[in-house]
């Protein structure tokens, strides 16, 4: 009962804080544009080491996402390349349909806002994507990455830790 209000109170939080970006969300989306290279959500070395939220949203993606949307985010018959989507789709707009799900004539995205598997890496899982989609890194695990860092296995424990 505890976990399922801690469910219920983190998908209200993600819906709450897509409503109050909506707004300036909505230029955004209607633009078409990629984002800014300062904005890019992963750092990739010269030497092709790619950083850790990018690896752990590699990780992450192959655990959670990749039965529907393929292999390294090429779409399959029941999810779309999301390679190719975030190419033009708003970071935002991203979190809003993983978040709440979204319904597309036959095929269904299921709302994932409770779901502390993706919830806890959603950054890092956004990240990941958004390298593939701009050519960043390509086809399987990255061979070379960053270690975890402290902050990172912290923020892992406070998220997962509130999901036990």
């Amino acid at each position: 009962m505890h976990r399922a209000n801690r469910l219920r109170c983190l998908a209200a939080l993600f819906g709450c804080l897509i409503a109050i970006a909506a707004p300036s969300i909505l230029d955004a989306q209607t633009s078409g544009q990629p984002a800014a290279d300062d904005e890019k959500p992963y750092r990739i070395a010269s030497d092709g080491t790619v950083d850790w939220p990018t690896f752990n949203g590699y990780r992450r993606y192959h655990a959670s996402c990749h039965t529907c949307h393929g292999p390294d985010g090429l779409g399959s018959s029941f999810g779309p390349a999301l390679a190719d989507s975030l190419k033009t789709l708003p970071q935002e707009k991203f979190m809003e349909v993983v978040v709440n799900g979204k319904q597309d004539g036959e095929k269904k995205m299921p709302a994932l806002g409770t779901d502390f598997n993706v919830m806890c890496y959603i950054n890092d899982i956004y990240a990941y994507l958004k390298a593939r989609s701009d050519g960043a890194i390509g086809r399987g695990r990255p061979a070379k990455y960053e270690k975890k860092s402290e902050e990172a296995a912290k923020a892992e424990e406070t998220c997962m830790g509130s999901a036990r």
